[in-house]
C-alpha cells in the first residue's frame, strides 16, 4: 500500500514540473507579443487622431508624379511669356489642320517633313518670320499654333496672274513655290515620352529651336516699336511702309501681304514684291531687296 502510495505521488510530482516548465515558457513568449500589441494601441497626445497607414510604393510614386507635373501655375507663365512671341523658321513648316509632330529632344525626319510638306502645303518658309498665337497642353504633348493656325481655304488671288508695273515689265506670277496652298498658319506639336513635366519658356523655346529660332527676334512683352527710329514709328503708326524699313516693320505697320511675287530687276538683283490689295481696286507694292524696302508704290 505504501508502495504504491509512493509510486503515485512520484508520478504526480513529475506531472507538476512539466506544467510549471511549459507555464514559464509561454509567460516568457507573451511580453513580446503583447507589447507589440500595445505599441499599436497607444493612445496619442489626441485621442481623436487616427493613425495614418504607411505609404504604399504606388503611392509614393504618384505623390512624386504629381509634385513633377506641370501645374496651372506653370502654364499661365508658359502663355505669358511664350504665346505672342516672334521667331524666325529655319525649317519649312508643313501647313494641314492637323499639326506637324516634333519629337522633343529627336532630330527633324527629314523624310517625314518632306511629305508633310507636299501633303499640306508649307505655312512658313526658311527665314520667314512667325508668331507664336496660342498654346494647348495635353498629357504629353503642347500643341503650338503659329500665325493664328492652319487655314485651308481657297484663295483666288493665289490663281492670278499679276500685271507689274513701274518699269519692271512682263506678267509675273505669284512665286508659289513658297508657298502652295497659301497656308497662312501652321500648328507645330510638340511630343514628350512622358506626362508633362514642370518646364520654363526657356526649355519650351530650346524644344521648338529645331524649327524655330528665337535668338534674333524681339520680345512681345517688350515695346518694341518705341526702340524704333522716329521716322519708322510714325510710319507704322499711319499704317505705311517705307523705304529703309525690314520685314518686321513692315508687318506691324500693314500686317502680312496679300501676294508675295519675287524676280530679278534690270541690273540681276534678286527682289521681293509685297503686294497689299488687288487690282483693280486700290493696291500696294513694297519692294525689298535683301531684308529692307527700296520702293514703295501705290496704284489706285
Amino acid at each position: 500500500m505504501d508502495v504504491r502510495r509512493t509510486f503515485v505521488l512520484a508520478a504526480a510530482l513529475v506531472v507538476l514540473a512539466g506544467e510549471s516548465m511549459t507555464a514559464r515558457a509561454q509567460a516568457a513568449a507573451q511580453p513580446a507579443e503583447n507589447s507589440t500589441a500595445d505599441s499599436a494601441q497607444q493612445p496619442t497626445s489626441n485621442p481623436d487622431a487616427k493613425v495614418a497607414p504607411a505609404p504604399t510604393f504606388s503611392q509614393s510614386a504618384n505623390s512624386s508624379q504629381k509634385t513633377d507635373a506641370l501645374t496651372p501655375q506653370a502654364k499661365l507663365m508658359l502663355v505669358r511669356d511664350v504665346d505672342g512671341e516672334f521667331a524666325k523658321a529655319v525649317q519649312p513648316i508643313p501647313g494641314g489642320k492637323k499639326g506637324y509632330t516634333v519629337g522633343v529632344g529627336s532630330p527633324i525626319n527629314q523624310q517625314s517633313l518632306s511629305d508633310a510638306l507636299r501633303l499640306w502645303g508649307t505655312a512658313a518658309s526658311p527665314g520667314d518670320t512667325v508668331q507664336i498665337t496660342g498654346l494647348e497642353f495635353h498629357e504629353k504633348q503642347i500643341f503650338v499654333q503659329i500665325n493664328g493656325g492652319p487655314k485651308a481655304h481657297f484663295h483666288l488671288r493665289d490663281h492670278l496672274q499679276v500685271g507689274m508695273v513701274g518699269g519692271m515689265g512682263g506678267m509675273a506670277s505669284p512665286d508659289t513655290s513658297q508657298r502652295p496652298a497659301q497656308k497662312l498658319g501652321a500648328t507645330l506639336i510638340l511630343a514628350y515620352n512622358r506626362p508633362l513635366q514642370e518646364i520654363t519658356p526657356e526649355q519650351l523655346k530650346q524644344a521648338l529651336s529645331v524649327m524655330l529660332d528665337f535668338s534674333k527676334q524681339h520680345s512681345a512683352s517688350v515695346n518694341w516699336v518705341d526702340s524704333l527710329p522716329p521716322a519708322f514709328q510714325q510710319a507704322i503708326k499711319d499704317h505705311k511702309a517705307v523705304e529703309g524699313m525690314d520685314h518686321e516693320m513692315v508687318l506691324a505697320a500693314m500686317g502680312r501681304p496679300d501676294q508675295k511675287v519675287r524676280q530679278k530687276d534690270d541690273s540681276g538683283r534678286e527682289t521681293e514684291d509685297w503686294i497689299y490689295g488687288e487690282p483693280p481696286a486700290r493696291t500696294t507694292f513694297v519692294t525689298f531687296a535683301g531684308e529692307k524696302v527700296i520702293r514703295v508704290e501705290q496704284f489706285n
